[in-house]
């Protein structure tokens, strides 16, 4: 079973996205284990203090090394972990790749950057990974860490009803997902597709993949010149 343990100062950010939908089916079952740690715990003082004001004098707090350096040797102490992930705007941008790699860990850390940031010593000597979920900056690692934790888990065996249904997803092929329809055959005169009536697997299959390449050409290009 896949372990992940999320260290964060606001836990309560992760209690909705972790505790319904697919994530929650697959830890009910037994797929996957996710402990949510508050590093507040680890603070010290009557407040339980985690942040400090950063040397050299620029502005925002800076979440500071010791109690992030004990909650992991702490989770250490009990198990081997695989990676030690800080959700960072700087680090690698995730993608299906990753997501697919992942998933095949055993044990998981992801830190959640709050404030203006982690005192750097955590970077250098404590994560093994840096993770984005974007170009852009959010207010703490929070949505990243449940963003790759859904990426993540959906793809471990049981998690989906259908075993199938996350080969088919846009990027596992490294182009998006051809559009999809369902019942009724026709509504408001909008109609679906004829090929998708015809019953015949090979003629829909191809309008899949035809679709695919077009709607990945038109949306994103730079898939398919990766792919040369």
């Amino acid at each position: 079973m896949m372990r992940i343990d999320i260290l964060t100062v606001v836990p309560e950010l992760l209690e909705s996205p972790l505790g319904y939908s697919i994530v929650k089916r697959a830890r009910d079952k037994g797929l996957v284990e996710i402990v949510v740690h508050n590093l507040r715990e680890y603070g010290k003082g009557f407040y339980r203090q985690v942040d400090d004001y950063s040397y050299g004098g620029d502005a925002g707090m800076v979440m500071m090394v010791e109690p992030v350096w004990r909650c992991i040797n702490d989770l250490k102490a009990e198990r081997d972990y695989d990676e030690v992930i800080y959700t960072s705007p700087d680090g690698e941008i995730l993608d299906q790749g990753i997501a697919n790699e992942l998933s095949c860990k055993g044990n998981i850390i992801i830190l959640c950057g709050h404030y203006k940031g982690i005192d750097h010593r955590i970077r250098e000597h404590l994560i093994t990974r840096e993770i984005s979920v974007g170009d852009y900056v959010l207010s703490g690692g929070e949505i990243p860490a449940a963003i790759i934790c859904d990426a993540i888990v959906r793809l471990i065996p049981g998690a989906l009803g259908d075993e199938t249904s996350a080969l088919s997803d846009s990027f596992q092929d490294g182009l998006l997902a051809p559009p999809v329809y369902t019942r009724p055959a026709e509504f408001n005169g909008w109609k679906v597709p004829d090929v998708l009536l015809s019953g015949d697997p090979k003629k829909i299959k191809a309008w899949q993949d035809a679709q695919a390449l077009e709607r990945t050409a038109r949306l994103r290009p730079h898939l398919l010149r990766e792919k040369e």
